[in-house]
């Protein structure tokens, strides 16, 4: 433990870290780091912290950093709930090179190290992976690279049941707890805009919007980051109030792409430029052209140079398509008669080969998704739900018959309730009743 006790004059600072008197006043002044203790007759007191703190800059510097950048790295690791100080946290460059047999610091292996200790629960070395980085790289360029890419491979490890949801859930948490302490140490904005940034109704995952909430603030923007699953009227009232110039909106499934939609034909009703994105339409890009609003592009650097144009105004407005008569009239019908539906569908199940909790959780995931397909103008939006579905029952040894008797039933529960106005449903759900 370094002693936070102050003892040592300015003199014994100046001799013991080779800092000029008019360089330590200027980062006290302008960075507040150190900040030493006053005597009664006003004058500068140090402790052994406040110098190994003044040597740990120095250090970055010595690296290539600047002292602004420095300093914004000691805040972000502190904000992190890490000592900057503390053993391996303090890694740099120079540390780095001496150690190159025993620590690969390019980004991609650190990635591969940080994805390594989420997979196996260790929170230590996984903050510790993450610290060496924003002690060698840009803060942007880590999120990106590290966090981003990481999370995504943890997610196709999930995808195709290489990983457990447990370990997906853990790193999510450790991602996100990192990127909301950055988010909180950021500078204040020195921009005029104000950019309202969430999920839609129906909408949990937050990693992308808040990555994306960051970035932007570190550019200067007055950014508000609203969270999860906010309700339509909430976004309308909340860019009213903060008078928003670019609501953002995020949606990473099918469900939460058709509440999107909702949210945005709202916003433009009021006239609030609004903008979106997610992974759903990087998967069906033709969604894209049901959704008002502009869509930021498939990666996060586009999004943010594409917000940058449009807080120019250099972006015109887009009229939105509608969903064909046929699939409207099917929504209106699924919807209206959906509670016959599905019990018309558990009486032709019977007896069931799977528990009651399973089954309703099925019939729940896939009437949800039926839904929003109708609305956003055609059910091959539900094929990759379909996908994870079916590797899914084969990850737990179950026959494909089982899928392909369910989507019968399903069919024939359509033309019990709603006949002829069900066909879009029918005929997607006949390609899913062959095995």
């Amino acid at each position: 433990m370094i002693s936070k006790i102050p003892a040592f004059n300015l003199k014994a600072v100046l001799r013991e870290t080779g800092l000029a008197a008019d360089t330590l006043r200027a980062w006290e002044r302008r960075y507040g780091l150190p900040m030493p203790q006053r005597t009664g007759g006003g004058h500068r007191l140090y402790s052994q912290y406040d110098i190994e703190t003044i040597k740990w800059l120095t250090t970055r510097q010595s690296e290539g950093l600047s002292i602004s950048r420095a300093v914004d790295l000691w805040n972000e690791i502190s904000a992190s709930g890490t000592d900057p100080l503390a053993g391996s946290a303090t890694l740099g460059l120079s540390n780095a090179s001496t150690s190159s047999n025993t620590s690969d610091t390019t980004m991609n292996a650190l990635r591969a190290e940080w994805i390594a200790a989420c997979l196996n629960f260790n929170e230590i070395m996984a903050e510790q992976a993450l610290n060496k980085a924003f002690s060698i790289f840009q803060v942007e360029d880590v999120c990106l690279e590290i966090l981003q890419k990481g999370m995504a491979e943890i997610g196709k490890l999930w995808y195709s049941n290489h990983a457990s949801v447990q370990q997906e859930h853990f790193a999510s948490g450790l991602a996100m707890r990192r990127i909301d302490a950055l988010l909180s140490a950021s500078p204040p904005p020195t921009r005029s805009q104000t950019v309202l940034v969430g999920c839609p109704p129906g909408e949990w995952h937050t990693f992308t919007p808040l990555l994306v909430s960051l970035l932007l603030r570190r550019r200067g923007l007055n950014v508000i980051y609203l969270g999860a699953n906010v309700p339509t009227e909430r976004f309308s009232e909340t860019a009213t109030k903060v008078k928003a110039n670019l609501v953002i909106l995020v949606a990473q499934t099918l469900v939460s792409a058709a509440s999107l939609q909702n949210t945005l034909l709202s916003l433009s009703n009021q006239g609030t430029t609004a903008a979106f994105g997610g992974r759903i339409f990087n998967l069906r890009p033709s969604i894209i052209e049901y959704i008002p609003g502009h869509f930021l592009g498939n990666t996060i650097e586009n999004s943010i140079q594409e917000v940058e144009r449009l807080l120019k105004g250099k972006i015109k407005d887009k009229p939105a398509k509608i969903a064909p008569e046929q699939h409207l009239s099917a929504l209106h019908g699924f919807n209206t008669k959906r509670t016959l539906i599905e019990s018309s569908l558990k009486k032709n199940l019977q007896p069931l080969s799977i528990s009651p909790e399973e089954l309703n959780n099925g019939i729940y995931f896939l009437g949800n998704n039926i839904a929003a397909a109708l609305q956003l103008g055609d059910m091959e939006h539900v094929a990759e739900e379909m996908e994870w579905l079916k590797s899914l029952l084969k990850a737990y040894s179950r026959p494909p018959q089982e899928l392909s008797k369910f989507m019968e039933s399903y069919s024939n529960a359509i033309d019990e309730q709603i006949n002829g106005q069900g066909d879009p449903i029918k005929t997607w759900l006949k390609s899913y009743t062959e095995v």
